[in-house]
C-alpha cells in the first residue's frame, strides 16, 4: 500500500502526488490521510498523527506534495521514525532500494540516488509530473496530535486580478524593470493578456512589489502556458519557480543573460519599448 499525504485534497499538487504515488503502486491501493488540525497548523502535530498511521498501516512510501508544509511534515515524521526522506521527486523506479530522480540546488541539477528504509518517505516536485484526473483517493482525515507550535494569526494577501498560481498566463519584471513605478507597462500587458503579474526575489528586496508576487524556489511555483519575463536575468532560485511553464517568453536588453538559454521565445531589447509595443500591437489586433 502506498500512503499519500493531502495537505490540501483540492489542490492540484496534491493530485500531481497522487499520480506520482499511483506510478509507484504497480497495482498495490493507494490511501490518502488528511490532517484535521484545531490549531491551524502544527508540523508536529500534523506529523505526529501521520506517524501513527504509518506504525499501524505499514505503507510501502508515503508520497506528499512538495509544498513548503508538506515537506516540513515529513521531515518531523522522518525525524520521528528514524528514516532518511527524499524531498522534490520527479520520477523513481520501485526497488529495495529505491532508486530516484530528485531535483536539487534549486534545479540546476538532477540528482540519481538509492533511497534504503522502508517506508520510502517521498515529496513530488511541483509541476514534475501531469496530474491525472482520472486517478481518484478518497481522503481520510485523521485529528492532529497536540503540537508545540499553534497559529496565532491570519492575515489574508489581497490580489487584483488572476492568482499567480492558478494564472495561465504569468508577466513577470525583474531589477531591469527599474522601479515600482516601472511596473506599470508590465501590469498593463498582464491586463491585456488577462494575466498574473509576479516578479523576482530582488524586486521584492527592494520593495517595489509584495513577496506573494514572487516567481521562484523562495516564491510562488507556476506552471502557466506562457510565462513572459521582463528584465529577468534568470538565476537558478527564479528558474526552480517557472520549470512548469510550457512556454518561456524572454525580454531583456543583455543578450547574455542566463534566461535565453531556457527561453522558446527571445526578444533582446528594453522592455521599456518592447512591452508597450506588445501592449501596442494587441490593441491593434483587437481594433482598441
Amino acid at each position: 500500500m502506498i500512503l499519500v499525504f493531502a495537505e490540501r485534497s483540492e489542490d492540484e499538487l496534491y493530485r500531481q502526488a497522487v499520480t506520482f504515488a499511483n506510478s509507484l503502486a504497480n497495482g498495490d491501493p493507494v490511501q490518502a490521510v488528511g490532517v484535521d488540525d484545531p490549531a491551524g497548523y502544527s508540523p508536529d502535530g500534523s506529523a505526529t498523527a501521520l506517524a501513527q498511521v504509518i506504525r499501524d498501516r505499514a505503507p510501502a512510501a508515503v508520497v506528499a506534495p512538495g509544498t513548503d508544509r508538506s515537506n516540513e511534515v515529513l521531515a518531523h515524521v522522518a525525524a520521528m521514525l528514524d528514516l532518511p526522506m527524499a524531498a522534490n521527486c520527479i520520477s523513481v523506479t520501485p526497488g529495495d532500494p529505491l532508486t530516484l530522480t530528485r531535483i536539487r540546488w534549486g534545479g540546476s541539477l538532477l540528482e540519481q540516488a538509492r533511497l534504503h528504509g522502508s517506508p520510502a518517505l517521498l515529496t513530488v516536485a511541483p509541476h514534475a509530473v501531469a496530474a491525472d484526473p482520472a486517478i481518484e483517493v478518497d481522503v481520510e482525515e485523521i485529528p492532529a496530535a497536540p503540537g508545540s507550535v499553534r497559529v496565532a494569526e491570519r492575515v489574508e494577501t489581497t490580489t487584483a486580478g488572476v492568482s499567480l498560481a492558478d494564472a495561465d498566463v504569468v508577466v513577470s519584471g525583474g531589477r531591469g524593470v527599474g522601479s515600482a513605478e516601472g511596473f506599470a507597462v508590465i501590469e498593463e500587458l498582464a491586463e491585456l493578456l488577462n494575466a498574473a503579474v509576479g516578479c523576482s526575489r530582488a524586486v521584492t528586496s527592494a520593495g517595489w512589489r509584495p513577496h506573494t508576487d514572487q516567481v521562484g524556489q523562495t516564491g510562488t511555483k507556476i506552471a502557466p502556458s506562457l510565462y513572459i519575463t521582463c528584465g529577468i536575468s534568470g538565476a537558478t532560485q527564479h528558474m526552480a519557480g517557472c520549470k512548469g511553464a510550457k512556454k518561456l517568453m524572454a525580454i531583456n536588453s543583455d543578450r547574455e543573460a542566463s534566461i535565453f538559454a531556457s527561453a522558446d521565445y527571445a526578444v533582446i531589447g528594453d522592455l521599456h519599448e518592447v512591452v508597450p509595443a506588445i501592449s501596442a500591437e494587441i490593441r491593434k489586433t483587437r481594433g482598441g
